[in-house]
Parts: structure tokens; C-alpha cells; sequence
């Protein structure tokens, strides 16, 4: 079990990042943790797994946590028997089998004398039997890094795993590993992930935001279902408020123009009966406030009613917020745009691909292109966009205009503002206020402008991309996305898939997402081995 108790964490910087958390876990529930990016979920498991200290309040677990993190880059100078903390055990067993029985080799090992067995059945569960426990880990791809430590699961044995995004860099067969290893064992999960398969096994799922947490007692799919029921209400609330405002500024209008039209025939009326001048600017005074003290009485309700749906606008989610229009490309369907014949590109000496590829690309096609961590991937994007020429065999290209997407964004120069980054994009010579008008529908507002774009989460560069696309001049032929998704959170991959499926071009997409695929309409798969 892993309790929290009114739970709090200030960020290094002095600013709140969690504030009053309570959260009750049940022994061998497993639980998914999801949230806006920057709502603090990779802080809250490193606060249940001892790595962070709270500000106040109390963790509580059954017994001590195992922890897979996102990033491994701290580890680069460890063996992997050092990242797993066995290092020291694996030696004083190895000592006693050689004759050195101390107590201080016996007190290491710890009557665990099924580690090196464990060990063995692990990686190769994991498909890295080739691992040495000795390699440094800094030899090994992220995918590979993910694996040791998800390995580190059976050799530990904890009661409580926390996971976050553990299939961010594993390819489509180790996706099936994880899952399957989930789906078998009793264990007490935590898992942040915006991995909609992984997400369906998980029993439970917790909601982290502004409101601090909120339980979601099914899966993915249950939770997606729920929070649809709460923008229905949420919208026809929103709504119904529309339609009261209109309403209280159609009957304010009518009033106003009864009251002049009243006041008008009265003055006409008097000035027939010829009443006395004082009587008269008496009587335009009491007119006067009449109208005043009814304007005053509608105002204060329209100003109600208008305050409210901000409020209620104000608490839309940002994929309804935003309002995203990609240009189309102008190529017509079906324009031969690549033609490869018997490509292939060489690393060390080694050629990428046992076969030679063969594969011929046209306009309109929305390709997903597949395989193995290491296969290949990028580099036959690199190659199909003509950043990169074969090694063997030819291609022939059309001139189109590309964009190219990684994971990290990297078309974002960290060295400018968001204003700055936007304004590199204007190719049409748009006016500054227009280039605002982009960046507020992609919810910049002013005090985004300047902010350095190295300060921007991956959610937030992932937008200004989608902004800057939509300020060019001219829209790409082709949009080439590489693990787009591997930096967002659900909500910002929402915002991605629906821009993507807005636009009407060429694409061409690695990603290891099945779901992410299926949303965004891929008719075709290139497949690298």
C-alpha cells in the first residue's frame, strides 16, 4: 500500500509545484497517474520513491519502492550491474564461490544466493541476453537503458513499482514485453505514461491537477469515457450561460430603447402643455436617472453573466481552446514524390539492412514507417527527405517542401523567444499583430511572447511547432514526425493528432504508438528490419 498525506513540494526555484496531495493505493492495485505536462506526476513518484523530500506532509509505503525513471543520461558512467544497485552483491558472490567466505561478503549477499540466476532470467526475458553486467551503460541505446532497468523489476522482487513512461523508447515487440509482463504479475504499480495500451491494463487511474487528485476507478478507456460525460456537461453549461447572456443583452437593449422611446413621447407632451421651464428640467431629471437606474440594473446582470463565462472559458481545455488551420499541400494526389531502388546506408562498416529496400513514395500517402530500436528508422526518413544520400542504389526525389519533426523539436531554437521563434517562421511577411494573433490561438499569450523557447516543455515546443507551420508562407508537401509523441502528455498528443488529421499532405511517421498511428489515419507501412 502507498499512502500520502496532505502532501506538499516547492521546485528548487521556490515555486509550488504540489500542494495538500492525499492519495491511497492498494496493495497489488495497478494504477495509472495522468495530468497536464508540468502538473508534477514524475515529481510525486520521486517523491513516493525517496529520491525527492517533501515540503510537508508524509509518504507512507509498505516496503521500499522500485523506481524506473524517464531519463537514464546520470547513469552513463555506471556499469549496468552498478544502475541496478547489484554490483556489490554479484561481487561478494562471486568471493565466496571462490573460497573468500567473510563476514562482510556474507553480509552483502545476504542470503541472496539466486541473484546471478535471476539476473540471467531477467535480461533474457528482456531480450538482452548479449548485455554484459559490466558494460558501462552509456554503450547501450535509450530502448536498451529502459530494458535494464525494467529487468531490474525481477531481480529486485519489490512490492511497489513505479514506472515513468517506461515504453517511451521501446520498439514494438518490447511494448508487448512490458505489457505482457504487467498484465502477469500481482505487484502494486504506479505508471506515468501517455501509452494508451499500457494505460487499458492498469485498474485505477488518477487525475493530478489543480483540484489535487482524483480517482478514476477503471482504465484508460473508463477515464477517457468519464472525463467525455464532464466536457458534455461542462459544455452545455457553457452553453446555456451563451444563451442567458444573449438573452440579458437583447432585453437590456429592448429596455433601453422602450425607456428612450417613453421619454421621448413625455417631453413631446410637455412641452405641448406648456409647463413652466423649473417643472420641466425637473421632470428631464427624474427621466434622466430612470434611464440611468435602469441601465445600471441590466449592466450589473450582463457584467454577472459575462464574468461567468469567462470563468467557465477560462477552465476549457486547451485542445478545445485552440484553433489550429494547416495550410494544404498544393501537389496534386498521387505525384511520384520518392522512387528508391536497392538503397541501402552503411554504420561501421555494417550495412542497416540485411535487404536492400525497394519502395516508391507518393503525394497523399500517410506512411508509418516501422521496425526494431536500431533498424534504421530515422535514417531512411533523413535519406527519403534528402538530408542524407544511399550508400548503395539510387533515388530519385521530387522537389517538394518538407518539414522534418523529431521528438525534441529540434527545428525550436532555444536561443530565441517564442515571438522570435514564431517571426523566423514568416516567410509572407505577416504584421506583428497578426504573428500574435497566431500565437494566442496556440495558447501563447503575452506573457509567453518573450519567454526563451529552452524554458518550454515538450508540450509547449510540440504547439509553437504546429504555430509556426501554420505562419509559413507556403505548407510543406510533407511533414515527417519522428516519436512525436515521446515528450507529450495525453492532452498534447490530443492536440497533435487533431492538427495532424487537419492536414491534407504527405506523411510520413515513426512512432512505436499503435494507437497514435491509428488515430491519425495511416494507410501504409514501410517496413525496415
Amino acid at each position: 500500500m502507498v499512502t500520502l498525506h496532505d502532501l506538499s513540494y516547492i521546485h528548487p526555484n521556490k515555486d509550488l509545484l504540489l500542494a495538500g496531495i492525499n492519495l491511497v493505493i492498494n496493495k497489488n492495485d495497478k494504477a495509472a497517474l495522468v495530468g497536464h505536462n508540468g502538473t508534477g506526476k514524475s515529481t510525486l513518484l520521486k517523491l513516493i520513491a525517496g529520491r525527492l523530500e517533501p515540503a510537508c506532509g508524509q509518504v507512507k509505503t509498505e516496503s521500499k519502492p522500485y523506481y524506473v525513471p524517464q531519463h537514464f543520461g546520470q547513469f552513463n558512467n555506471f556499469t549496468v550491474a552498478q544502475a541496478l544497485g547489484i554490483a556489490q552483491k554479484l561481487n561478494a558472490l562471486e568471493a565466496i564461490i571462490n573460497g573468500d567466505v567473510t563476514e562482510e561478503n556474507l553480509v552483502l549477499l545476504n542470503d541472496d544466493w539466486t541473484i546471478d540466476e535471476r539476473c540471467k532470467e531477467a535480461l533474457a526475458y528482456w531480450e538482452l541476453d548479449h548485455i554484459d553486467l559490466l558494460q558501462p551503460m552509456q554503450t547501450l541505446s535509450g530502448g536498451q537503458k529502459t530494458k535494464v532497468f525494467l529487468a531490474g523489476i525481477a531481480i529486485h522482487r519489490p512490492a511497489i513499482v513505479l514506472l515513468d513512461e517506461p515504453s517511451n523508447h521501446l520498439d514494438a515487440q518490447s511494448r508487448k514485453l512490458l505489457y505482457r509482463y504487467i498484465g502477469s504479475t500481482n505487484q502494486t504499480f504506479l505508471v506515468v505514461s501517455h501509452d494508451r495500451a499500457l494505460l487499458n491494463l492498469l485498474n485505477v487511474t488518477y487525475e493530478i491537477g489543480e483540484r489535487g487528485i482524483t480517482a478514476y476507478g477503471g482504465n484508460y478507456d473508463f477515464y477517457a469515457e468519464q472525463k467525455g460525460v464532464e466536457s458534455d456537461a461542462f459544455n452545455h453549461a457553457l452553453k446555456s450561460k451563451e444563451k442567458l447572456l444573449k438573452k440579458a443583452r437583447d432585453v437590456e437593449r429592448e429596455a433601453l430603447e422602450r425607456q428612450q422611446k417613453l421619454d421621448a413621447r413625455g417631453k413631446k407632451l410637455k412641452e405641448k402643455a406648456g409647463l413652466p421651464k423649473i417643472l420641466m428640467n425637473t421632470l428631464k431629471n427624474n427621466a434622466e436617472q430612470s434611464t440611468s437606474r435602469l441601465k445600471g440594473i441590466h449592466a450589473d446582470k450582463v457584467g454577472s453573466l459575462s464574468q461567468e463565462l469567462t470563468q467557465l472559458r477560462a477552465a476549457l481545455p486547451d485542445a478545445d481552446k485552440m484553433k489550429v488551420d494547416l495550410n494544404h499541400s498544393k501537389l496534386h494526389t498521387g505525384k511520384v514524390l520518392a522512387t528508391a531502388v536497392g538503397v541501402n546506408f552503411k554504420y561501421n562498416h555494417e550495412w542497416l539492412w540485411p535487404q536492400n529496400l525497394d519502395f516508391k513514395i507518393t503525394s497523399g500517402q500517410r506512411i508509418a514507417i516501422k521496425g526494431p530500436n536500431g533498424s534504421g528508422k530515422t535514417t531512411l526518413i533523413k535519406m527519403i527527405l534528402g538530408a542524407l544520400q544511399p550508400q548503395q542504389g539510387g533515388m530519385e526525389r521530387a522537389e517538394v517542401k518538407s518539414v522534418y519533426i523529431d521528438q525534441d523539436y529540434s527545428l525550436i531554437n532555444d536561443a530565441l523567444t517564442v515571438y522570435e521563434q514564431a517571426q523566423h517562421f514568416n516567410a509572407g511577411n505577416l504584421q506583428e499583430h497578426d504573428i500574435k494573433i497566431r500565437l494566442n490561438r496556440f495558447l501563447f499569450t503575452q506573457a509567453h511572447w518573450n519567454k526563451p523557447c529552452k524554458a518550454l516543455s515538450g508540450g509547449e515546443k510540440m504547439r509553437l511547432m504546429l504555430c509556426s507551420l501554420t505562419i509559413m508562407n507556403q505548407s510543406p508537401d510533407v511533414i515527417a514526425l519522428d516519436e512525436p509523441t515521446n515528450n507529450l502528455d495525453m492532452q498534447n498528443v490530443e492536440i497533435l493528432t487533431n492538427a495532424i488529421n487537419q492536414y491534407e499532405g504527405t506523411l510520413l511517421v515513426v512512432s512505436h504508438d499503435e494507437y497514435f498511428l491509428e488515430q491519425i489515419r495511416i494507410t501504409d507501412n514501410l517496413i525496415v528490419a
